[in-house]
């Protein structure tokens, strides 16, 4: 056997790493572990470091011991409750600390699930509020056949997706040029006695403002004592919800307010655990029809399921109690405090420098959202690529319709993005100003994303790049 065929030789002489991989055939024969991890390790350097991906919202750092954690979780089946009943038992007791966190009249009364993500989570609790309207519309010997949900375009694409894969009509409330996010005159203009319910974000993904979520609360009030209709309020919390209880704990958006009978939660954003993990928190059984709650014991024992998965791992809900009983109240708020103030530095050096307008100057989440003043030629999505240069994932974009004229930069500031980071993205930025300034890129004929900044073309570009699309 010659050294370059050696399967005991070194990784990087072994053929796998000078010949062709068809990456459309099933392998006629393995390799070994260490030579199949260095293959694949190397070629995931070609993505973006995870710490300055800052277009996401998503954690990507956690504690060594958590890590472990997972580790120590992911061969367990989480639905599997009878086999598993400790790790079932962890679900359980961190949906009755959201409802303690989210000020729910009785913690214990609760119920909720967790999700893979809020996606999952705001279909789920959409869902269950379909079918309670339902159900009282049929004791009421009244029509079934026209149900609408009321959000706003400030709300993530799955709510949209929702109203299309449940056959609800959607009634969604355009943005405006001077305001992003929802009134209470917006959604009164909306709502009918066919209105499932009303959905409001707390830390919206455009912006980062959160909607009036109280003045909201108050309408329904009204107008179930005006009307009769009793409209429940599902608030999208993904992001926002794992912040406002710990920089604001007297802001009412959630169970002290009488028509929130829904909220939902990202784990897997500021709740600081890897993805995926979300949470759908009902403020008690009587928000969930039972019809909707399936029993199975093919699994060893009877259980219930209220969720669109059915396997998946036990490691981030796991991972996500090992967070509330590591940081606590007083830890969460140390971190969002944090992380708040260096949010608070970008938005007022951005503002100092007079190049751009600062567009969620109250920071209802750690968020920065900006957009370039006047026209010193060139755009966002020219800034974007420029930082690109310097490792930054920084996304431009636009917002949507009736406020698609304005073109934005966002700057989701995580734990793991620390005052000197941020002083090295300006820094950073500035400098991509200046040298744009002085090239005066040609303009496109109007603003609109590049390859870099739109995700559509970004994906097929990176796609065709590592060969996996031509």
């Amino acid at each position: 056997m010659s050294a370059t065929s050696d399967p005991f030789g070194p990784i990087h002489g072994r053929p796998s790493f000078r010949e062709h991989i068809d990456r459309g055939t099933f392998p006629a024969h393995g390799l070994e572990p260490d030579e199949a991890y260095e293959l694949l390790h190397t070629g995931l350097m070609l993505d973006g470091r995870e710490t300055l991906n800052l277009a996401s919202f998503v954690t990507t750092w956690m504690e060594p011991q958590a890590e472990k954690l997972i580790h120590d979780s992911l061969r367990k089946n989480h639905i599997d409750h009878e086999e598993y009943p400790a790790a079932s038992l962890i679900e359980e007791a961190c949906v009755h600390m959201l409802g303690d966190l989210f000020n729910a009249p009785d913690s214990t009364a609760v119920v909720g699930v967790a999700t893979i993500g809020s996606s999952e989570a705001i279909m789920l609790g959409l869902l269950a509020h379909k079918r309670a309207w339902r159900d009282r519309r049929r004791d009421a010997g009244l029509s079934t056949d026209r149900p609408n949900v009321v959000f706003g375009a400030e709300t993530h694409v799955v709510w949209d997706k929702f109203a299309n894969y449940f056959d609800v009509e959607m009634r969604k409330i355009p943005m405006k040029a001077d305001r992003f996010v929802l009134s209470a005159d917006d959604v009164e203009a909306h709502i009918d006695e066919n209105t499932i319910a009303v959905g409001a974000v707390l830390g919206t993904t455009h912006i980062g403002e959160a909607d009036p979520i109280e003045e909201i609360n108050d309408l329904l009030v009204r107008v179930k004592a005006e009307k009769g209709w009793d409209i429940p309020l599902h608030v999208d919390g993904a992001s926002g919800a794992f912040i406002a209880p710990f920089a604001e704990p007297d802001l009412r958006w959630d169970f002290r307010l009488e028509q929130v009978a829904s909220i939902n939660v990202s784990g897997h954003k500021y709740g600081l655990v890897y993805p995926g993990v979300g949470w759908l928190i009902f403020r008690d059984a009587s928000r969930l029809p039972e019809d909707l709650v399936f029993s199975v014991n093919y699994l060893g024992g009877a259980q219930p399921t209220y969720t669109f998965n059915f396997s998946r791992g036990s490691a981030m809900i796991q991972a996500q109690m090992y967070n509330f009983l590591r940081l606590g109240r007083s830890g969460y708020t140390s971190i969002v405090e944090t992380m708040l103030a260096n949010a608070r530095f970008l938005n007022e050096s951005l503002e100092t420098s007079g190049r751009f307008e600062i567009l969620n100057p109250g920071l209802a989440e750690p968020v920065v959202t900006f957009s370039i003043k006047g026209d010193p030629g060139f755009d966002v999505y020219h800034l974007s690529a420029r930082l690109r240069e310097d490792g930054w994932i920084v996304p431009a974009y636009s917002l949507p319709p009736d406020a698609d004229a304005v073109h934005l930069m966002r700057v989701v500031v995580r734990l793991d993005l620390s005052r000197m980071m941020i002083e090295q993205l300006l820094r950073d930025l500035m400098n991509a100003w200046d040298a744009l300034v002085a090239e005066q890129p040609v303009q496109r004929p109007s603003a609109k994303p590049d390859l870099w900044t739109s995700p559509a073309h970004a994906a097929a570009k990176s796609k065709a790049r590592t060969g996996l699309q031509q």
